[in-house]
Order: C-alpha cells, then sequence, then structure tokens
C-alpha cells in the first residue's frame, strides 16, 4: 500500500507523507528565512564594537572597487568587522586606516569585534593590536595578516 492509499485513521493522525511534506516545507521556511537580507535603510552603524555584514555601510559614490564603510564609520582607537567582505577595518589614529584579515590565527574562527583598542576573538580569547594585527593577549601566537584597503575621499573599499 502506497503513502496516498493510507488512509487519516483518527482525528488529528496524518498519512507519512502528509508529515514529511509540512516537514519539509517549515525546513524551506527556516533556509529562506535564514537567507533572508534585511532592509538596508543606508543609516550608518553606530562606533564601538560590531559585526558588520553589509556591503554598504551608508552608501555613496562607488566608483571603482565595491566601498564598505566610509571614514567616519570607524571609529578612531577602534574599528569595524567586515566579515561577509573578509576584511576588519581599524583606525589607529585619526586619518589613518588599516586592513586586516577576519580570521583569528589560533583556531580559525571569525574575530568578533573591535574594542579597547583590540580586534577580539571571542572563541578563545585572542586579542590583537588595531595598529599592526600583532598578538596582545593568546592563546593566538600569530599576528592577523595585513589585508589591503583604499581610502578614496571619505570611501573605504579592498583595494
Amino acid at each position: 500500500m502506497s503513502d496516498e492509499q493510507v488512509p487519516v485513521v483518527g482525528p488529528g493522525v496524518r498519512t507519512r507523507r502528509a508529515v514529511l511534506t509540512g516537514a519539509g516545507a517549515v525546513g524551506a521556511a527556516m533556509a529562506l528565512t535564514a537567507c533572508g537580507g534585511g532592509d538596508d535603510d543606508g543609516a550608518a552603524p553606530s562606533p564601538g564594537p560590531q559585526v558588520t555584514d553589509t556591503g554598504d555601510a551608508g552608501g555613496g559614490d562607488r566608483s571603482g572597487a565595491q566601498s564598505l564603510a566610509r571614514t567616519t564609520d570607524i571609529p578612531v582607537g577602534g574599528g569595524a568587522v567586515f566579515a561577509a567582505q573578509g576584511v576588519v577595518i581599524t583606525q589607529p589614529t585619526a586619518g589613518e586606516f588599516k586592513g586586516f584579515d577576519p580570521v583569528c590565527t589560533h583556531q580559525g574562527c571569525p574575530v568578533s569585534n573591535v574594542d579597547g583598542g583590540t580586534i577580539n576573538c571571542t572563541c578563545h580569547g585572542s586579542r590583537f593590536s588595531i595598529e599592526d594585527g600583532s598578538v596582545k593577549a593568546g592563546p593566538a601566537t600569530t599576528p592577523l595578516p595585513a589585508k589591503d584597503i583604499r581610502v578614496d575621499g571619505d570611501q573605504i573599499a579592498l583595494a
């Protein structure tokens, strides 16, 4: 007897096919929700510790490479993580911008934020300098590799 021929036995009892179809629909809805993006209202992210996964932190002119952020989006003495674009951008001193790989050199966790003058990995507590990516606190022993960025006016992009 196929699933289509199994009758509903009573109230609330369903065929195996109906149960599997319902489970599949729920799984598809969850996947779509997880992959969907929110509306970008164009507002600049607030300064301080943050992870930014959008390619547009405030819009602006995009001639050439896609802009990741405006210079005003990166606080002096801090930075921002752009995980989806594969870069951490810091501003150690006013007007000086640096780029680093966003993957911790300890065990490959993504760094989570920039706070207190360091790029921080919350997986195991490693902290890296916003100036040169050097290790400030382990367990990591290798610095974050530098990434080339370009500042054009008030726009920051990968070089």
